[in-house]
């Protein structure tokens, strides 16, 4: 959420950021809608000086037994005006929240224009794309080939964009995971956290998923409850309503937990496979960060994400996200997109970023300085760490052999006692 005092002082740059993110809000309309709130208060502040007079008028005649009638009845004129306007500002108070919680985060200086993915700038690239003197095949031809994947059992327990993991697939994914963890724990520092799935409306409007995105959500029925569509969420909202202390700064948390979304909006879109899942799993990294330091954060947390492709040896390229593609709570995002030869494309394995001070201001997250000046609010920031689903297709797309076999990365045997191959079953 956007600082109202930015909004009512600065908003040229309000709309030019509107205007570059390709957002229809007009913030004419919000200045117009501030303004009758503003005046609304203004009009209360008066009639209740004007009622704090009167009754003292009168309260000064009924001493000196005069005739208060008139003034009593002027008393109930802006006493019924009074609640009026306040039922007035209450209303234009929430209308007035409600356009701050659906005004997108401002993006960063170093933020690329532009309309869409297309016109992302690739700002780096790691390793080559393997070769192959054989067809290789789509990660859902292969694994349901080598009895991993079951997509047909899937719909038929839970419907379209669910997938049922069998023996080797189902142990390489718990491998994956473990492993990723280890890495950000032991290796980058981060604190493990196991987190609940199930969260609040309240939860999810600290992070920006509510009240915009409640289409891609699963609701509980009967209950403002829901399933959470990445550990971002809980993980951030960790320290809701919280005051933390600036040498606690910048925290970082870690945790791997089923992710839920329903992909309203993907209709026809990545139908076969684990692309595009109702239910996936995910390791989510999140930090806590000082304002001067987490741009610095963020190029830490984007590093920390590719060390694990790197391990596994897998080719990638990062992206920065133009104006016209960046998430609703993003000041700046790089995208990680990992090469699967099966697709014969770069495919996202992971999101990385800083959202500044716009979840902090939902979710009241703030620090105390040392040096004794009021709070601040923190910059959080998130990314995958990696999605599990998505780098188990990497590896058995990149990984496969000529005789129809998935070679195991090394980093990864020793989660499965020394296995080297996936062999077939023929």
């Amino acid at each position: 959420m956007l600082d109202l005092k930015l909004v009512q002082k600065t908003p040229e740059l309000v709309r030019e950021a509107l205007q570059r993110r390709g957002s229809a809000l007009n913030i004419d309309d919000f200045l117009a809608l501030d303004g009758r709130r503003r005046a609304a208060l203004t009009e209360v502040e008066t009639l209740k000086s004007e009622r704090n007079k009167a009754s003292a008028e009168v309260a000064k005649l009924k001493r000196a037994g005069g005739d208060a009638s008139e003034r009593l009845v002027e008393l109930g004129v802006i006493a019924e005006r009074i609640k009026g306007l306040d039922q007035e500002a209450a209303q234009l108070s929430q209308e007035v929240q409600d356009w701050l919680l659906a005004i997108p985060n401002i993006p960063h200086a170093s933020v690329p224009a532009g309309k869409d993915e297309n016109d992302n700038p690739v700002v780096a690239v790691w390793g080559e794309k393997p070769s192959f003197v054989f067809q290789p095949l789509e990660h859902w031809d292969l694994g349901v080939k080598l009895g991993g994947l079951d997509f047909e059992r899937a719909a038929k327990l839970s419907g379209a964009r669910f997938a049922v993991y069998w023996d080797w697939a189902a142990r390489l994914e718990r491998a994956l995971a473990a492993f990723m963890l280890d890495v950000h724990c032991i290796e980058h520092g981060y604190i493990e956290v196991a987190p609940p799935v199930i969260v609040t409306r309240e939860t999810l409007i600290g992070t920006g998923q509510l009240p915009k995105f409640e289409a891609e959500l699963f609701k509980l029925e009967g209950r403002e409850h829901f399933l959470t569509p990445t550990a971002e969420v809980s993980l951030t909202n960790l320290h809701r309503d919280e005051v933390l202390a600036e040498e606690q700064l910048s925290l970082a948390y870690v945790a791997h937990t089923p992710c839920f979304r329903s992909e309203a909006g993907s209709y026809g879109k990545d139908t076969r496979g684990l692309i595009r899942q109702h239910q996936f799993n995910k390791v989510e990294l999140v930090r806590f960060a000082h304002p001067e330091r987490s741009y610095e954060d963020l190029e830490q947390l984007l590093g920390h994400a590719e060390t694990i492709l790197r391990k596994l040896g897998f080719h990638y390229r990062v992206v920065a996200l133009c104006t016209g593609d960046m998430g609703f709570g993003s000041a700046k995002t790089y995208d990680l997109e990992v090469w699967l030869p099966g697709q014969d494309k770069y495919r996202e394995i992971s999101s990385c970023s800083n959202c500044g001070d716009f979840q902090a201001r939902r979710a009241n997250i703030r620090f105390k300085p040392r040096e004794g000046k009021k709070t601040e609010y923190v910059h959080t920031l998130n990314g995958s760490g990696l999605a599990v689903g998505r780098t188990l297709v990497a590896l058995i797309e990149n990984c496969q052999q000529q005789d129809g076999s998935i070679q195991i990365p090394e980093v990864l045997r020793p989660y499965l006692r020394g296995r080297e191959r996936i062999a077939s079953k023929a």
